[in-house]
């Protein structure tokens, strides 16, 4: 009897705990896909991506996630310096008219709250790699419209060499014009589907 009722209340638990889950999908006004890189040494250059699409299940109530997926167009580059941004499309570096899209798709997750991790597939100029999302979930709350809206933050780091963006040019003093590693950094506002 005991059994029933703990295997009967673990259930209830469990379906409390699904219904609160939400479908968000991101408001790229209010957002901010990011990349920065370091150039001749000692200078950071930045860089957004103006268009893309991301879903993301959330648990407003626990701050967890549960899973995430987004989708980058790659022509959408901007460095702010448009002779960079057509040599970034170029072969050189992303080869936007053979690989238009990055794609992320999560795996698993770990934590909640500010010490979230996401595991997932990074697919960038035909290469996928596991790649490791550090972030949090900032919040929940109900927009000035009425409808539910979500915060999340998170970044990576990933060696740009590991995709197949290999251009590079030695310096006369030593080094290289640019970095291998590329820090990637989200800030997304997201809204509650089907509300």
């Amino acid at each position: 009897m005991y059994r029933k009722i703990s295997i009967l209340t673990f259930g209830l638990l469990l379906i409390a705990q699904l219904a609160v889950a939400a479908t968000y999908k991101v408001d790229a006004p209010h957002s901010k896909v990011e990349f920065t890189v370091k150039h001749l040494v000692f200078f950071d250059v930045s860089g957004v991506f103006t268009d893309y699409e991301a879903e993301i299940e959330a648990d407003p109530v626990n701050k967890t996630i549960q899973s995430a997926k987004a989708v980058i167009k790659i022509g959408s580059v901007d460095t702010n310096e448009k002779k960079r941004d057509d040599h970034l499309r170029s072969p050189d570096f992303f080869d936007a008219a053979n690989h238009p899209e990055m794609s992320f798709v999560s795996k698993r997750v770990e934590g909640a709250g500010d010490d979230i991790t996401l595991y997932g597939d990074l697919t960038l100029r035909g290469t996928t790699r596991e790649v490791a999302l550090k972030g949090s979930f900032r919040g929940a709350i109900k927009g000035p419209w009425g409808n539910n809206r979500a915060g999340f933050a998170a970044s990576t780091v990933i060696n740009r060499f590991d995709y197949g963006l290999q251009w590079n040019k030695t310096l006369e003093t030593g080094g290289l014009v640019v970095g291998d590693e590329v820090t990637i950094s989200l800030v997304i506002e997201a809204v509650e589907v089907g509300q």
